[in-house]
């Protein structure tokens, strides 16, 4: 923020400010997506279209281990299938929706910063000390997901839902907006989903929740983990459960994180 705003401001100079947090963020998913328009072969050929390939790295590799230990199942997309564009305008929105998605996910780290920076001012002191690296946690546990969701949970679903067949009389003919929708909505939620450390330590700033309350509730908590597995993957319980081991990883984190602050603020009453 300027000199001007660190002061005391009215309501609409919060507005204002915020406006131009908003308006950076979106010129910097503008920016972005240009980019991953013009260089549309590298994001389909090399990005979105790979997960459903038998060369993709994570097919290879299950494929490999699955001739170790002798378990063909594990030999995912082994047949890669063939999208189909139904609409005349399919091709073309579908290079707009994935263009945008790449703007918001590569210039997500400048978004947060620019959401950081309006709430920044508002902390006290003794809260920025606590909220350091805030934007490099928040980004890196993002990208973590991502990469979880792109590499892991959307070739198991990509095999799943395009070999899927209620009977052998049905052919799959999958066209490219569902797969993309697949794929997008996959890779995002693993993103979103990793902030829970974030969401925690937040929370717990704010006196929402506290360790005692994480413990007491972990077992509904593994249930909620449960669903929300099965939400973002495919109705298999090998999928369900390679996402469920990172999520309650996470939460453990998370109490470890709420029993820490928790520890601060008794020190700064009793001092």
């Amino acid at each position: 923020m300027s000199n001007k705003t660190k002061g005391e401001m009215s309501f609409l100079e919060h507005l204002e400010e915020l406006r131009w947090h908003i308006i950076r963020s979106v010129i910097a998913v503008i920016v972005v997506a240009g980019v991953a328009f013009v260089f549309k072969e590298i994001v389909f050929d090399r990005i979105i279209i790979a997960p459903k390939t038998p060369g993709f790295w994570t097919n290879r590799m299950l494929c490999s281990l699955g001739k170790m230990v002798h378990i063909e199942k594990l030999c995912i997309n082994s047949v890669s299938f063939e999208l189909k564009s139904i609409y005349m305008a399919s091709q073309f929105l579908a290079h707009l929706k994935i263009s945008i998605i790449a703007g918001v996910v590569v210039a997500f780290p400048y978004i947060f910063f620019e959401f950081w920076m309006f709430i920044n001012p508002a902390l006290y002191e003794n809260e920025r000390k606590y909220t350091r690296g805030a934007v490099f946690f928040t980004t890196l546990l993002f990208i973590l997901g991502v990469l979880f969701g792109y590499y892991l949970i959307t070739p198991l679903s990509v095999h799943f839902l395009g070999s899927y067949r209620v009977s052998p009389q049905v052919d799959n003919e999958i066209t490219l907006m569902s797969y993309i929708s697949t794929v997008a909505s996959v890779t995002l939620a693993s993103g979103i989903v990793f902030e829970l450390p974030v969401m925690v330590f937040f929370l717990s700033k704010m006196g929402i929740i506290t360790p005692s309350f994480l413990k007491r509730y972990r077992k509904h908590a593994l249930i909620i983990i449960l669903a929300l597995s099965a939400l973002i993957t495919p109705p298999d319980v090998f999928s369900q459960i390679l996402v469920s081991f990172p999520l309650i990883f996470l939460y453990e984190i998370g109490i470890s994180i709420s029993r820490r602050i928790e520890r601060e603020q008794q020190k700064q009453m009793a001092g």
